[in-house]
C-alpha cells in the first residue's frame, strides 16, 4: 500500500500565511461565486424558502469559515443535501414556503438551526467529531444517493412550470403526481428548463476532455444560456414574472428571525423540534465531515482537514446563520471541486466568494432576477443526478455485492421513511453484516457461538493490542476485527505521535478476522495521505487476507490471500 504520485512541495496554509496566495484565491473565489449564486438560490427554493435566504447562508459561511478553518479547499454554504430534511422539518413545524413566500414554520426552523449549531459546538469542543467514522461509507453513499433522488423529484413542479398547489411531500407522492405536473406544464418554462438540463448533461459528458470546462463549471454556462433563452421567450412577461426568481430590493432588510418564545410556547411542537435537532445534527455532521474528507482526497497539496475544527466552524456558522435568517451551513462538494479546478489555494477563496455575493446582491439584482426558476430546477436535478447516477451503483457493486446491498437497503429505507431512520437502519444493518462475515471467518478457528458473542464486543474495543518503538518507527499490533465501529481508535493513537518519529507500521495479526470496507478505505487513505510525510504509514498483513471482490478496498476476511488484478482504491465522491 504505497503511493508514488507527485505532490507539490509547498503546502499553502490558511490565515495570515495564506495571504501570499491571495491572487489565486481571489480568482478562484470569483469563479466559485458565479456557481454559488444560482446554486445557493436553487437550494433555498428546494428547501422551501425564497432564494435570498440561501444567498445569506453562503455569505455567512464565507465570512466566518476562513477565520476558524479546519479545512483548506472546502467551500461552505447551504447544501442541496440538506434541502429535503429542512423542508420536511419546516412542514412539521408549521409549514414550508416557496420561492416567493416564507412558510409559517420557518421562524421555528431557525430556532432548530440555532440549537443544532449549539449542539455541534459542544460536540466539537469535546472532540467527538471522530465518532462520525462510525457511519459506514456504504451508508453515507446510500444517504447521499437518497438525497439526490429526493432533490430530483422535488424539482419536477418547477421544471414543468406547474402553477397549481403541490400537495406532495414524500418521494413516492412526487412520483405519483408527476403526470399531473407534466399535464399542466407551461411550455416556455419547460422548454427553457429542458434545454438547460440537456446542456448540463452534454457539458458534463465532455467536461474532462475540454480544458475550459475544468475551470468554468457546466452549471455556470448552463445558467447563462438559460437566462438568455428565458429572455428570448419572454418568461419575464408570463404571469407577472412568477417564473423568474425575485430578490427583495433591500436584500438584508426584513429577513426572518428565529422565534424562540413562539416555539417555547407551542408544546405540541416540542417533539418535532427535538427530532428535527437530532436529524439535522446527525445529517449535517456526517455530510460535513464526509465532504471535507472527500475534498481532502482531491486536494492537489494533500492537506488533511481537522474534523473537530471543521465541526466547530460549521457550529459557529449555523448559529450565526440562524440569527440572520439563513439556512443550515455545511461544506459543499460542487463548489469545493470548482474551487480546486479554478486554482484556489486556501479558505480565502471562500471569503472572496462571500464578498462577491454581497457585491452581486448590492449592484446586480436586476440581472439575478433574470434567472428562470426552471433553470435552477435543472441545475438541482443535474446535481441530484450526480449523487445517485448509475456510476455510483456500479462503483458500490465493484467493491462487493454485500456493499451494494447495504447501499440499496439504505436508499430504500430512507425514501420510504426519512433520512434519520435511513441512516440508523443502515448502521444497524452494517453491524449485523459485519457480525455475519466475522463469525463465518472466525468459525474456522474456534466455536461459532463463542465467536459471535466475542465479536459483538470486539467491534467496539480498541483493535490495537500492543505497541512498540524500534529505531523511531512505531509498530501497532492489531488482534481484533477492524470495523467502522472501532477503527477510530487507530486515529487516536496516530494523533499522539511523537514529533521525531520516522514512520508507523500497522501489523494485522492472524486474530484480525475481518477488515470491513470502511476501515479498508480508511487504511488506503491513511497510507496515501502520509506517503510524502516525515512519518509514512504502512500496513502489514492486509495483503495476506482474502478479499471478497477484486477491489482494493473490498471487505477482507481471514483466509488465503486473493489473487488476480486489484481494482483502483476507493475515494468516494464529495457530498453536494
Amino acid at each position: 500500500m504505497t503511493n508514488s504520485a507527485s505532490v507539490p512541495m509547498e503546502k499553502p496554509q490558511n490565515g495570515i500565511a495564506g495571504l501570499k496566495h491571495l491572487r489565486q484565491d481571489i480568482l478562484s473565489g470569483i469563479v466559485v461565486s458565479l456557481v454559488s449564486l444560482p446554486l445557493s438560490s436553487g437550494i433555498a427554493i428546494a428547501s422551501g424558502v425564497p432564494p435570498i435566504y440561501g444567498l445569506i447562508s453562503a455569505v455567512i459561511a464565507g465570512l466566518i469559515f476562513p477565520f476558524i478553518g479546519g479545512a483548506y479547499m472546502t467551500i461552505a454554504g447551504p447544501a442541496a443535501g440538506l434541502a429535503p430534511a429542512i423542508m420536511a422539518i419546516m412542514v412539521s413545524m408549521g409549514g414550508a414556503g416557496d420561492a416567493e413566500h416564507v412558510g409559517a414554520g420557518y421562524h421555528n426552523l431557525l430556532v432548530i438551526i440555532f440549537l443544532v449549531g449549539c449542539l455541534q459546538l459542544i460536540l466539537a469542543l469535546l472532540k467527538l467529531a471522530r465518532f462520525a467514522a462510525i457511519i459506514p461509507v456504504s451508508v453515507v453513499e446510500g444517504m447521499l444517493a437518497s438525497i439526490g433522488l429526493l432533490i430530483m423529484v422535488k424539482q419536477l413542479p418547477m421544471l414543468f412550470g406547474y402553477t397549481s398547489k403541490v400537495h406532495a411531500h414524500e418521494f413516492y407522492e412526487y412520483l405519483m403526481e408527476a403526470p399531473e405536473f407534466a399535464s399542466h406544464l407551461t411550455p416556455p418554462v419547460f422548454g427553457v428548463a429542458i434545454v438547460t438540463l440537456a446542456l448540463l448533461f452534454a457539458l458534463g459528458m465532455v467536461a474532462r476532455k475540454i480544458r475550459l470546462l475544468q475551470t468554468i463549471p457546466p452549471q455556470l454556462i448552463a445558467v447563462v444560456v438559460g437566462v438568455i433563452l428565458g429572455q428570448a421567450v419572454g418568461l419575464g412577461g408570463l404571469e407577472g414574472g412568477k417564473f423568474l426568481i425575485k430578490l427583495p430590493e433591500t436584500p438584508f432588510h426584513g429577513v426572518s428571525l428565529p422565534d424562540f418564545a413562539g416555539l417555547l410556547a407551542q408544546k405540541e411542537l416540542w417533539y418535532a423540534a427535538i427530532l428535527g435537532v437530532i436529524t439535522l445534527t446527525m445529517i449535517d455532521g456526517v455530510e460535513s465531515l464526509a465532504t471535507a474528507l472527500a475534498v481532502d482526497r482531491i486536494d492537489p497539496f494533500r492537506r488533511k482537514s481537522d474534523p473537530n475544527r471543521v465541526l466547530l466552524a460549521m457550529a459557529v456558522c449555523n448559529v450565526a446563520s440562524s440569527m440572520v435568517g439563513g439556512l443550515t451551513i455545511i461544506p459543499g462538494g460542487v463548489k469545493s471541486k470548482c474551487n480546486i479546478a479554478a486554482g484556489g489555494r486556501t479558505l480565502w477563496a471562500n471569503f472572496t466568494n462571500a464578498i462577491c455575493l454581497i457585491i452581486y446582491l448590492m449592484v446586480g439584482q436586476q440581472w439575478i432576477n433574470m434567472i428562470p426558476k426552471g433553470v435552477l430546477a435543472a441545475v438541482l436535478i443535474f446535481t441530484g443526478w450526480k449523487m445517485c447516477e448509475p456510476a455510483v451503483w456500479r462503483h458500490m457493486a465493484k467493491i462487493g455485492k454485500e456493499q451494494v446491498a447495504l447501499f440499496t437497503f439504505t436508499v430504500v429505507v430512507t425514501l420510504a421513511t426519512d433520512l434519520l431512520i435511513g441512516i440508523i437502519a443502515g448502521v444497524v444493518a452494517k453491524y449485523f453484516l459485519n457480525l455475519l462475515l466475522c463469525s463465518r471467518a472466525a468459525a474456522k478457528l474456534t466455536d461459532e457461538k463463542v465467536s459471535v458473542f466475542t465479536n459483538m464486543a470486539n467491534f467496539f474495543r480498541n483493535p490495537v493490542a500492543r505497541t512498540s518503538m524500534e529505531d523511531r518507527i512505531l509498530h501497532l499490533y492489531l488482534d481484533k476485527p477492524l470495523v467502522c465501529f472501532n477503527s477510530m481508535k487507530i486515529e487516536e493513537v496516530l494523533a499522539k505521535l511523537p514529533s521525531d518519529i520516522r514512520g508507523v507500521q500497522l501489523h494485522l495479526q492472524s486474530q484480525v478476522s475481518l477488515v470491513d470496507h470502511t476501515s479498508c478505505e480508511a487504511l488506503h487513505y491513511l497510507v496515501e495521505s502520509t506517503a510524502e510525510s516525515s512519518a509514512p504509514v504502512t500496513v502489514i498483513g492486509l495483503d495476506q487476507m482474502r478479499r471478497l471482490s477484486a477491489h482494493s478496498s473490498a471487505v477482507h476476511v481471514s483466509g488465503p490471500a486473493s489473487s488476480g488484478p486489484i481494482m483502483p482504491g476507493p475515494m468516494a465522491s464529495p457530498a453536494v
